[in-house]
């Protein structure tokens, strides 16, 4: 009997290439959206259907050996049109809401039945209660290790360079207090989280920032992520380091780039000037005959190698003239350039 493809990926609105942390995240959100226990009575029906389609979508892409067996049906069908399965594609069958009663709404659909049939419960997870998605009593894991959360932190160059203590905001999730995860009470869906075993939660922390963290790198916060169930230690956040522009340096990996205005006379006949570097300013000797572009290298004043030492800072000589000239600084100008003209 062929029966309508279902298309998991659209349902849940991840591309088929999606992360797990995506699928999670993509579910925890519609999940909330269209839980039935939400919806006033005139768009239940279609809150339930949803809902449905939704649980039977992440049941599938949350499971490894589902998922890869539902890709082996490749790109080639579509919502909509109709499904046999090939002959290779015996499986598995789950208990549906003939099983449970009102624990769970709506079962799945005949294609998930005719792809998954003929086998119960296989999966070592078990509806994967242990992620907060716990659907029917009965059936849950022992502790459960929070989950890993990823956070960014923005700081100045010198705050990387010179390392500080910051307080940061953390927006994240915390276990249901009503639920205690589980996302059911009694015989329904929790109704404080949704079914989704979470609440959101916001966290005040005061942040170690090491001297010398570079952009892209991650400081792991322990014991600070997602909370753990039935007594599972919590995961730990990680802090991506995003280093704000600054108005003199240019960040090259470990190395620093600055520019320096220099007047022509200093070009043409070289000169002492103030560079400013991370560890303040320090005088710079000018090379004569120094050409618009020339970059001088102060060895050691970047930032922090991972082995030890540091990068350098290049210099790049901008040559223009002062705001103001004076007639005797004209009358010399002129000199040069009659000078020049008699060279040439």
């Amino acid at each position: 009997m062929a029966v309508t493809y279902q298309d998991y990926y659209e349902i849940l609105g991840v591309k088929r290439d999606a992360s797990e942390s995506d699928i999670k995240a993509a579910y925890r959100k519609l999940a909330r959206k269209w839980h039935p226990d939400l919806h006033t009575d005139k768009k239940k029906a279609e809150a339930e259907e949803k809902f449905k389609k939704i649980n039977e979508a992440y049941e599938v892409l949350s499971d490894p050996e589902k998922r890869s067996k539902y890709d082996r049906l490749g790109s080639n069908w579509r919502m909509g049109q109709d499904f046999e399965p090939p002959p290779d594609m015996d499986g598995v069958r789950y208990y549906t809401s003939a099983d449970f009663g009102d624990e769970f709404p709506g079962g799945f659909s005949d294609f998930f039945e005719t792809l998954f049939g003929g086998q119960r419960f296989s999966g070592a997870e078990g509806f994967r209660r242990g992620d907060g998605f716990g659907r029917a009593g009965g059936f849950s894991r022992g502790p459960v290790r929070g989950h890993d959360a990823e956070s960014e932190i923005e700081l100045s160059l010198e705050d990387a360079y010179h390392g500080i203590t910051r307080t940061v905001q953390i927006s994240g999730e915390a276990v249901c207090p009503d639920c205690r995860g589980s996302g059911t009470q009694g015989r329904g869906f929790c109704t404080r989280c949704g079914g989704t075993g979470t609440l959101s939660d916001v966290k005040t922390l005061e942040v170690k920032i090491p001297p010398g963290v570079h952009e892209g790198n991650r400081i792991r916060l322990k014991g600070r992520g997602g909370e753990g169930l039935a007594g599972g230690e919590r995961g730990d956040l990680y802090l991506k380091v995003h280093i704000l522009p600054h108005p003199i340096f240019n960040v090259k990996g470990s190395d620093l780039e600055t520019e320096m205005v220099v007047f022509p006379d200093q070009a043409v006949l070289g000169d002492k000037v103030t560079v400013p570097t991370l560890d303040g300013s320090v005088s710079v000797s000018v090379p004569s005959g120094s050409h618009a572009g020339t970059k001088l290298r102060l060895r050691g004043k970047g930032l922090p190698l991972k082995g030890g030492g540091r990068g350098d800072q290049y210099v790049k000589l901008v040559i223009d003239t002062p705001d103001s000239v004076s007639e005797k600084e004209k009358k010399a100008y002129q000199h040069l350039r009659d000078l020049r003209t008699k060279q040439e």
